[in-house]
């Protein structure tokens, strides 16, 4: 088996995988003066000023709170925004994956393949410390944690193959046609709205329900709120099928790439 055969699923690449994801994450904050340290704080502050904004100006209350009223609403938005922001480094960067890493293309030995796996881990590693921030937030604020948050990672195991399937897919497709970054940008940007980030599904008329579930990024956001803010046990049959169609589009993505594979070094 080849390298580029096996590393759609890079068990035999690990090391490779961390030396870039590590390099990727380090190199973001190459230069500032706290460094990774960026990454703690960012979500804090970010947390505060949600905080601030929907407890002290609009005190506002989500839809079947029955306490906690604007902190309650900061807490379920920023939930939302873990969720979002994944997606959306993953899209906004898949487009020049390629295109931005053309010695690589060139060498036959490497499985260029693994350059989204690297940007889904340093996505996976920024929502990380955003998700300790939020349980130490969730914490300090109900002085303790619901047992349902212990299942966060099979709630957020479905997602990966999906944004693998979709980096995959856009990396491959950014080669030959150089404006998909720009589209990309402007469907993230309209899919922020469009999903369930600043608002409940639960809030929606229901003939709009149903189209809000058919948004890949619904059931996730919804899951992560349900086991750490309301300690409601998974939907193990929506997150089954949920799995099921995520790794059809990996397949999918992974049989795209590599179909085009061939033609990356004639463009570049």
């Amino acid at each position: 088996m080849t390298p580029t055969q096996h590393s759609y699923i890079p068990f035999r690449n690990r090391s490779l995988l961390w030396q870039f994801a590590r390099r990727d994450v380090l190199g973001r904050y190459r230069g500032s003066v706290l460094g990774v340290t960026w990454s703690f704080l960012t979500p804090l502050l970010m947390l505060g000023v949600y905080s601030f904004v929907f407890v002290g100006v609009f005190r506002a209350t989500w839809p079947g709170a029955t306490q906690g009223g604007g902190l309650e609403f900061a807490l379920q938005v920023f939930a939302g925004l873990l969720v979002f922001n994944l997606f959306a480094e993953v899209a906004n960067r898949a487009p020049n994956l390629i295109v931005e890493q053309p010695n690589l293309v060139k060498k036959v030995i490497f499985p260029v393949e693994l350059l989204t796996w690297v940007t889904v881990v340093s996505g996976l590693f920024h929502m990380l410390i955003s998700l300790v921030s939020l349980l130490a937030v969730v914490l300090f604020a109900r002085g303790s944690l619901p047992a349902s948050a212990l299942t966060l990672p099979l709630v957020l195991a479905p997602f990966i193959p999906l944004l693998l399937g979709l980096g995959w897919f856009l990396s491959a497709l950014g080669v030959f046609a150089r404006d998909v970054g720009q589209i990309i940008t402007m469907v993230v940007s309209l899919a922020m709205f469009m999903s369930p980030v600043f608002y409940s599904v639960k809030s929606l008329d229901p003939s709009w329900q149903f189209w809000m579930q058919i948004n890949p990024l619904t059931l996730i956001i919804e899951q992560v709120r349900a086991v750490v803010l309301l300690g409601q046990w998974p939907a193990w049959q929506s997150l089954g099928l949920y799995a099921i169609f995520a790794s059809v589009f990996a397949l999918l993505g992974a049989t795209f790439f590599r179909l085009t594979r061939k033609g990356f070094a004639d463009v570049l």
